[in-house]
């Protein structure tokens, strides 16, 4: 038996318990059998279309908008009823116990004829929460766009440039978008920024150059005093899709390079430019992507190759595990690096100043804003688009605004 076979059995079995559970608790609560017919069609329903693009996934055309619309519709439905298995399946241990106790015990336990009701009431009120906050991130949230603006002072930044603003946007996944007029919206509060430096931290497509097309006109009008600069990210390498021959997949290659240029942005290839201001200068250095344990194209030392280590240097590096594993103490002193990547995978709870939490944590140590070690920054942007879940929980768009002032090194 196939791998595929062997992962849509256990799958099937997963979403079945699932599915099992969560019609108990909902049984407990409705004692009217239309309901219950309402509740298993709709659950029907919303699995049919996720098995059709599951069994027809093909990676020559990689994750389409079909397939991420089937996953999202099953996400919005899946997860909430997760926690009516684990409430109903806490229910059934306790009654396990109760039973236990009775038969070796040697007292009697009594046991509380309301308490599987009481909790079917509390899961299906619990599980409203997610199930309204998905419904928002597929709905809104995806397009839901936040500007977030920081200050950084560094003591050695040339004078010319305090003040200087950068705007930095991320992850553009052109091949997900699903509103135009969305996408516009959000373009024109980059243009609203007035930004000296307009930089874009990789994955312009999802897999093929040809998604972008529909959006060139759009993107071109992005201009800024000082330029525009971009790099890759790892879906720009047409790696997670399946090409007929070598030839198509290097072709797309050079295709997705080439739009930068028509959008009007200087794509860095593990290279460097100097933006200068008032006779005075500053290092922009470029690398391709560079991921723990993977694709690790990126050359620092070749991008850096023009670069003297008293220059005061913006590195833009797609993925932050870069950063982490090969910046931060790198004696050379990349004062700023701006990454992207992680997404803060699509979901999570940010409330400033008292919780900041994503699932994306538990795979990488930086995953969305700004960090701070051995006085040399790294801003993870939380991405421009979204790809695989087509939506956004808590964790929203972003365009980031950096201001650069002159100045001790903030606290």
């Amino acid at each position: 038996m196939s791998r595929f076979y062997v992962a849509l059995f256990i799958m099937s079995v997963i979403f079945l318990v699932i599915e099992i559970y969560a019609f108990q608790a909902f049984k407990v609560l409705s004692k009217d059998r239309l309901y219950r017919w309402v509740w298993i069609v709709i659950s029907i329903l919303v699995y049919i279309p996720f098995f059709i693009v599951f069994l027809t996934y093909s990676r020559e055309n990689g994750q389409t908008k079909s397939f991420q619309y089937a996953f999202s519709l099953l996400l919005v439905f899946l997860l909430p009823k997760v926690i009516l298995l684990v409430s109903m399946f806490g229910e059934d241990v306790y009654r396990v116990v109760v039973k236990v106790f009775r038969m070796f015990g040697g007292s009697e336990v009594k046991s509380m004829p309301s308490r599987r009701k009481f909790i079917a009431q509390l899961a299906l009120g619990i599980a409203a929460i997610p199930f309204a906050s998905f419904l928002y991130g597929v709905t809104k949230g995806k397009y839901n766009f936040k500007v977030l603006k920081y200050e950084l002072a560094f003591d050695d930044l040339p004078e010319a440039f305090d003040g200087f603003t950068i705007t930095q946007i991320s992850d553009i996944h052109s091949g997900s978008f699903t509103d135009k007029s969305k996408v516009q919206y959000a373009l024109d509060l980059v243009t609203d920024q007035q930004s000296d430096l307009l930089l874009f931290t990789g994955d312009i497509v999802n897999n093929k150059a040809e998604e972008m097309d529909e959006f060139i006109d759009m993107f071109s009008n992005l201009k800024a005093p000082y330029g525009q600069y971009s790099i890759l990210g790892n879906h720009d390498y047409g790696d997670y899709a399946e090409w007929k021959t070598k030839a198509d997949k290097k072709n797309n290659f050079e295709a997705i390079k080439s739009i930068h240029k028509k959008i009007g942005f200087d794509l860095l290839l593990n290279e460097s430019r100097f933006i200068e201001k008032d006779n005075q200068k500053l290092a922009l250095v470029g690398v391709e992507n560079w991921g723990k344990g993977w694709k690790q194209v990126g050359d620092l030392e070749k991008a850096s190759e023009h670069v003297n280590q008293k220059d005061f240097k913006i590195l833009m590096s797609h993925d932050p595990s870069h950063w982490e594993y090969k910046v931060k103490d790198n004696d050379f002193n990349y004062h700023l690096t701006l990454s992207g990547h992680t997404h803060g995978l699509q979901m999570g709870i940010e409330i400033p100043g008292f919780i900041k939490w994503s699932p994306s944590s538990f795979i990488y140590k930086q995953w969305a804003g700004l960090y701070e070690e051995f006085g040399r920054y790294v801003n993870v942007n939380r991405g421009f688009g979204f790809h695989g879940f087509s939506g956004r929980v808590g964790i929203w768009p972003e365009i980031t605004v950096i201001k650069l002032k002159k100045g001790v090194k903030n606290v």
